[in-house]
This record gives C-alpha cells, sequence and structure tokens, in this order.
C-alpha cells in the first residue's frame, strides 16, 4: 500500500469517527435517558471487551487456533466465576498457558 493511499484511508477514518461523534452527540437527551437505552449501553464495552479478547485468544493468522491462549482464557473466567483475586486470576490464567505451551511444544 503506498503512502498516499495509507493517509487517505487515516483520514477518511478519522472523518468517519468524527461524523459518528457527532451523530452521537445529535440525539436528544430524552432518547438517551429511556430505561431500555441506558440498559443496553451499559453492556455495549463488556460486549465489545468480550468479542476483542475472544478474537484474539482463539485466532492466528485469520484461522482459527486452539491453544494454551484458549486454555489460559479457560482457566482465568473459571477462577473469576469462583471469585478469586484479580491477580491469582492472572497468574493461574498465565500458568496454565504456559503449561499447555510446553506440554504441546
Amino acid at each position: 500500500m503506498s503512502a498516499g493511499t495509507m493517509w487517505a484511508v487515516v483520514l477518511a477514518g478519522s472523518l468517519g469517527c468524527y461524523l459518528l461523534k457527532l451523530a452521537g452527540l445529535s440525539v436528544p437527551a430524552a432518547w438517551v435517558q429511556r430505561p431500555l437505552v441506558t440498559r443496553v449501553v451499559e453492556f455495549v464495552p463488556a460486549a465489545l471487551l468480550a468479542a476483542l479478547v475472544a478474537v484474539q485468544a482463539a485466532t492466528s493468522d485469520g484461522g482459527l487456533v486452539l491453544d494454551g491462549r484458549l486454555v489460559g482464557l479457560a482457566v482465568a473466567a473459571l477462577a473469576l466465576a469462583l471469585r478469586a483475586p484479580f491477580i491469582v486470576v492472572l497468574l493461574v490464567a498465565g500458568v496454565a498457558g504456559a503449561l499447555v505451551h510446553v506440554v504441546t511444544g
């Protein structure tokens, strides 16, 4: 990709983000303050973060990969479900992922 094309993509993306932000600010306050809308908006960041984590844990080079990252994620989810402290969640997930990596090569 040439430098000119790259800059055109960056500028188009920037303009799109600005227009999206402007559209969000233009929404009447009465629409945003509805209970259903506020409940949905509260869950959007968590859903986006979960999607990013799932993509990073289960894909590599555009393909589905089942390796230590997915095991670490599953162990972390289990530790969180058991209400373990966050540092413990990080440690057990890291150890589980590393063990899978060592065992499978």
